[in-house]
Parts: C-alpha cells; structure tokens; sequence
C-alpha cells in the first residue's frame, strides 16, 4: 500500500468526524493509503489547542487518530525535511512549510491538504 500525508486541516476534520467535509479524492486517498502525519502537525494541534481552535490536545488527536484510521508519526530525520524546506519559499508559514517538505522528502508523497496555495505549489498535493 502507499502512503500519504494528512495535513493538519484533514487530520481534524477525521479527528472530530467531520468526513463530510471531505472531497471524494480524499476520501479515495485515505481508504486506500498508509497515513502519516508529520511532527509538525502534531504540534499544530497543541498550537491550535492552546489557542482554542480544537477542543483536544496534541497526544489525545493523535492516539485517536491512530486507534481510529492507523496514522502514524512520520519518523524521517529532521535534517532530511530541513534540508527539503529550504526550497520551499512559496510560503513563510512554518507549518506549512515544514508539513510539505516532510512529504516531499519521504518520495514526493502525496499531502492530502484543502490549503489552496499548497495545491498550487505542492504537485502532489491532493484535494
């Protein structure tokens, strides 16, 4: 099977069961891959946490969303996504910019992400 990367919107929305929001090639995408999530993401959920925008924290996200559709936390070596994000310049998000270079560095995976400017940069980017 092959893997894909959820994005922090996507993740969320699996999270609180939100499916709906989904497009179909998402949806495709998900049933038929290896989820990951990058570090990053993880800690934009205690971002987003703290911030009251997700009404549970990082660890709780992340078991449920492991228990529930088996994501895992991407283990690529840091340097190797440092050295990825340095050509991405189409953004100064550090998220972001971290949450497509983890993709890009393990094989150009597929991000399975609603952020337009992401589509338009990323090629393997899906919606």
């Amino acid at each position: 099977m092959s893997i894909a990367y959820l994005d922090t919107h996507v993740a969320a929305y699996l999270h609180d069961g939100l499916v709906e929001k989904l497009t179909r090639e998402a949806k495709r995408q998900i049933e038929g891959s290896d989820l990951l999530i990058s570090p990053m993401v993880f800690l934009e959920f205690d971002y987003l946490f703290r911030r009251k925008r997700v009404s549970a924290g990082a660890e709780e996200i992340y078991r449920n969303l492991n228990a529930d559709f088996g994501v895992s936390l991407c283990s690529v070596p840091f340097a190797r996504i440092a050295w990825a994000a340095l050509s991405i310049g189409w953004t100064q998000d550090p998220f972001d910019r971290l949450i497509v270079a983890q993709a890009a560095a393990n094989h150009r995976a597929p991000l399975i992400t609603r952020d337009e400017l992401i589509r338009q940069n990323y090629n393997q980017a899906v919606w």
